[in-house]
């Protein structure tokens, strides 16, 4: 079958630019999957793969083909989605995809090029992600919230729709504090009652702090009443 082949030749494509060392990385830094699924393949060269596949007539048997068996096919996988020049097809695939993203770096991975030339169809997208019920839905929304729409298009309401959002998993929390660390140092003002009147729960508020203290975008007096505003925790770690 045509389906069967594309995909035989993609994964014999992705073994053959394997990075060994790399692969041991990899298997260390995203420890919620299974180390026999991860080839090794360095994200450039990914990344040049995707460009080359997104031409290919029959790339979308390899798209069709869910779940994919390797971590390096999702990865490549989130980055030929992310090349598609199409806004409708795009989202389509984004939302057919995001079921079966299993892991912190491809669902960080997956950044289409289009959505920058249609926020207004996107934002309403987001809020839907963000509402979701997956953990990396959930984070693929607050993330393109984060990239898309705290700058020229930034609203008030925009770090609501984050702030609400209760989670236990581990991967969530991450990004809602990564979010509120970037937006402290884009919209400074706006956002930091969020922190000041202890919006997120505690481990995220802490976190975001954090991270914001560890940025070079946030001034030194900044930094000071942003320590000063941490929980304290009395519970063991």
């Amino acid at each position: 079958m045509t389906n069967d082949q594309i995909v035989k030749d993609i994964q014999s494509e992705l073994f053959s630019r394997q990075d060994l060392s790399y692969r041991e990385l990899q298997v260390k830094i995203i420890p919620n999957i299974e180390a026999d699924s991860i080839i090794g393949v360095r994200t450039p060269e990914l990344k040049k793969l995707a460009k080359e596949l997104v031409k290919r007539a029959d790339i979308q048997e390899f798209l069709n083909d869910l779940p994919h068996r390797y971590f390096d096919e999702n990865q490549l996988h989130a980055f030929i989605i992310s090349e598609i020049k199409d806004y409708e097809q795009c989202i389509s695939e984004v939302e057919r995809f995001l079921p079966f993203v299993n892991n912190w770096a491809t669902c960080d991975q997956l950044s289409p090029k289009v959505f920058k030339k249609h926020r207004p169809e996107l934002l309403k997208k987001i809020k839907q992600w963000i509402g979701a019920d997956t953990t990396y839905t959930i984070r693929f929304g607050t993330g393109m919230l984060m990239q898309h729409f705290l700058d020229e298009d930034f609203d008030p309401s925009y770090p609501e729709l984050v702030a609400v959002v209760r989670s236990e998993e581990y991967y969530v929390n991450m990004m809602i504090a990564w979010y509120f660390a970037t937006a402290l140092a884009k919209q400074y003002e706006t956002v930091l009652p969020f922190i000041e009147n202890h919006r997120l729960d505690t481990w995220t508020h802490n976190k975001a702090i954090q991270k914001s203290v560890e940025s070079y975008r946030i001034t030194p007096d900044q930094k000071e009443y942003l320590k000063s505003l941490k929980i304290k925790n009395n519970r063991n770690k």
